[in-house]
C-alpha cells in the first residue's frame, strides 16, 4: 500500500480553507453545472419535500435549485471559506448554512426528507461513516441523491477491455501530481456497483441512476454550441445510465 493510496489518505474537511477559491473552479464549466442541474431536476420532478440538506454543497451552487423542491433547505458544508462565499450566493434567501462534515452531520435523527451530496464522493475513499450518517438523518422513506465519480466510465471500460483487465472494485487514486501536504485531500474514482452495495449496507436502497456529464470534453466544447451539448446531455442521461457511461453517476436512494 503506497503512502498516497486511497486507504492511506485521511479525510480532511478543511482542505478548501487552505487558500483555494473553489468558486473559480466553475469558470468555463457551464456545461457541467447545467448537466448536474438537469439530473437533479429529472430525479426530483413532480415531488416536494419539507426539509432538505445539500451535504458538502460548497458555496451553495445547487441550493437554489433544491429550494424549488423543498420548504426548508440547509447548506451543510465543512469549509468556512465556502460558507463565507455562500453568503453572497444565497443572499436574500431563506436557505440556512451550517458548518459540518459528512461523517458527523449536525442534524437530528430522521430529521430530513431529502439529502443531496454532489461532488463529494471523489474525496472519500472509504464512505461507510458518511453513508451511516446519511441514513441516520433521513427519515424512513426519505430520499438521498448521491453523485459518484465513476471509474468505470466509457473510456476506462474500453481501456480495461482492451488490456483484458477487470475493472477494479476498490476506489482508485486519480491524483496526477503528488501533494506536498501529508494530509492532502483524497481524489478517487469509485466502482459504482461497490458503492451501491456499501449504501445498501447502510440502509440506503438503490432506486434509479443517471449518467451525467456524458460530453465532458474540452474538444467537444470547442465545436458544439452549449445548447446543443446540453440537449444531447438531457437526452442521454437516462439512456446511458444502464452502462455507467459517464464520469459522474447520480444515484437515487430510499432510506429503508
Amino acid at each position: 500500500m503506497t503512502e498516497d493510496s486511497p486507504e492511506k489518505q485521511r479525510k480532511i474537511a478543511d482542505q478548501y480553507d487552505r487558500g483555494y477559491d473553489y468558486t473559480q473552479y466553475w469558470n468555463n464549466r457551464d456545461y457541467e453545472h447545467a448537466a448536474e442541474e438537469a439530473a437533479l431536476r429529472r430525479l426530483l420532478e413532480g415531488r416536494h419535500f419539507a426539509r432538505a440538506a445539500d451535504v458538502g454543497g460548497g458555496f451553495g451552487r445547487l441550493c437554489l435549485l433544491l429550494r424549488e423542491y423543498a420548504d426548508h433547505v440547509t447548506l451543510a458544508e465543512p469549509s468556512r471559506t465556502q460558507l463565507e462565499a455562500a453568503e453572497k450566493v444565497l443572499a436574500g434567501t431563506d436557505i440556512d448554512k451550517v458548518q459540518t462534515q459528512a461523517d458527523d452531520l449536525a442534524f437530528d435523527d430522521a430529521s430530513l426528507d431529502l439529502l443531496t451530496m454532489v461532488r463529494v464522493m471523489h474525496h472519500i475513499p472509504e464512505p461507510s461513516k458518511e453513508f451511516a450518517e446519511i441514513a441516520r438523518v433521513l427519515r424512513p422513506g426519505g430520499t438521498a441523491i448521491i453523485e459518484v465519480a465513476n471509474y468505470g466510465h466509457f473510456k476506462n471500460r474500453m481501456k480495461h477491455r482492451r488490456d483484458k483487465r477487470p475493472l477494479p472494485v476498490e476506489p482508485v487514486n486519480i491524483r496526477t501530481v503528488e501533494s506536498d501536504q501529508p494530509d492532502s485531500i483524497a481524489f478517487v474514482n469509485h466502482n459504482i456497483d461497490t458503492v451501491v452495495g456499501q449504501l445498501a449496507d447502510a440502509g440506503l436502497v438503490f432506486s434509479r441512476k443517471l449518467s451525467v456529464s456524458n460530453l465532458r470534453s474540452q474538444r467537444l466544447k470547442k465545436v458544439l454550441p452549449p445548447r446543443v451539448m446540453l440537449g444531447i446531455e438531457k437526452a442521454a442521461q437516462r439512456r446511458l445510465a444502464r452502462y455507467d457511461f459517464g464520469p459522474s453517476i447520480f444515484l437515487e436512494l430510499r432510506r429503508s
